[in-house]
């Protein structure tokens, strides 16, 4: 009789012949870049990962798990609409800042479960903000966010 068996963290399962990770610099190639997302992000899903796994983070090229991924959009658009502003015409009351990460899953020991996937998050923010306030406020949110998502996406696929 053969039984197979998977180590358990926090709701991760992982193979117990799956020992290693590299996470990549998760560049930003959006058409606007927030300068500290690219290096934040990284670091948060790095963290994360060695922090709720058995997994050893390494910067070989023969990991068993391979991260990568790019900030696709770095983006701001209008989410909610007053009736009027001060002029009588409808006006932004809230903007929203749109980000999305472009994850690379590359599973060596298994090379069925190796996937592409868009993730997105959004978080609104009063239009009497600019953008560079809101981000002050708003980029640790985003990051931890972004890195969850990251997170749950590579480990929950088991």
């Amino acid at each position: 009789m053969a039984y197979s068996s998977c180590y358990s963290f926090k709701d991760v399962s992982i193979p117990p012949d799956v020992k290693t990770v590299k996470v990549n610099y998760i560049e930003n190639k959006a058409r606007i870049v927030n300068p500290q997302l690219s290096q934040k992000l990284t670091d948060k899903v790095r963290q994360k990962i060695v922090g709720q796994t058995r997994l050893s983070q390494t910067n070989s090229d023969e990991a068993d798990y391979d991260v990568s991924g790019y900030i696709s959009d770095y983006s701001v658009s209008t989410s909610g609409i007053s009736s009027t502003g001060t002029n009588g015409r409808p006006q932004a009351s809230t903007n929203r800042l749109n980000v999305s990460v472009h994850l690379i899953f590359k599973n060596r020991k298994d090379e069925a479960k190796n996937f592409e996937a868009e993730l997105t998050r959004n978080i609104d923010f009063p239009a009497t903000q600019s953008l560079s306030q809101a981000e002050s406020g708003l980029t640790d949110e985003l990051v931890k966010n972004l890195a969850d998502e990251i997170f749950n996406r590579i480990f929950s696929n088991w």
